[in-house]
């Protein structure tokens, strides 16, 4: 159980906001001075794709599920600048962390924002509608301009998802962390304890990771089951790594 004062929340902030020039706005309605919360990690992300279907997990097979995808991973705001593809990933931390961000962010849906909580974060955003190849509307997808987590559970889902322990300084550390004793690989998305051609390694012994990932790690590796998937392990510690050209 984490305690109060260490409560952690993530917040991303999107494309649609960093292409309109509102991280400055973002930050600024998220400081201390507003909220009482310290900063305790925060980096620039590329978002790959593995790491984009974990966090929308919950989202897999709805009609919106792939214009999600191409939309935090930046496709939709920068179709022809990959270099722009990032979102800002940022841990804050404090009592009521979740709640005080969740109230400053505003309602999921900028429509509802704008009636409801007229100021808040997500006021600024917009609905798109989502249409079929026939030109008819099927969904829609909403440009929020910042992801904030829901409750302090999804909170350290989310946090473990898009950090590694050693981003965030170990004072500020919510959940244990484990020194790695072994080596694990993975190639095609699948868990390798030996080295083969091809295969990442992503822990090595001397390696701290989050105490919850090396459990599942040890598990898959003995073909057994795990509240977590392998992807969700893996995808922060190949952040911002150099993806390998698709096979033509």
């Amino acid at each position: 159980m984490v305690s109060i004062e260490h409560e952690q929340t993530l917040v991303l902030i999107k494309p649609d906001a960093l292409k309109n020039s509102l991280t400055g706005y973002v930050l600024s309605q998220l400081s201390e001075f507003h909220t009482g919360l310290r900063f305790a990690g925060t980096k620039i992300v590329h978002v790959s794709e593995m790491l984009a279907y974990e966090h929308y997990a919950e989202h897999r097979g709805k009609v919106f599920f792939p214009a999600l995808i191409e939309y935090i991973r930046g496709m939709l705001h920068y179709p022809d600048e990959p270099w722009k593809h990032r979102v800002i990933a940022i841990v804050y931390q404090g009592p009521g962390a979740v709640q005080k961000i969740r109230d400053i962010a505003g309602p999921t849906n900028p429509h509802i924002a704008r009636e409801q909580r007229p100021g808040c974060i997500r006021a600024l955003g917009t609905v798109v509608p989502l249409k079929d190849s026939e030109g008819k509307v099927v969904g829609e997808r909403m440009d929020n301009l910042i992801h904030a987590s829901a409750t302090v559970d999804e909170a350290e889902r989310e946090i473990k998802l898009w950090f590694k322990p050693n981003d965030i300084p170990p004072s500020m550390q919510a959940y244990p962390t484990e020194t790695c004793e072994e080596y694990f690989y993975i190639k095609d998305n699948k868990l390798s304890i030996k080295h083969e051609a091809g295969s990442i390694c992503f822990f090595a012994p001397g390696n701290i990771g989050w105490k919850s990932d090396l459990e599942t790690l040890r598990l898959l590796s003995k073909g057994m089951t795990t509240p977590y998937s392998l992807e969700a392990v893996v995808a922060k510690y190949l952040i911002n790594e150099k993806e390998k050209p698709s096979k033509s």
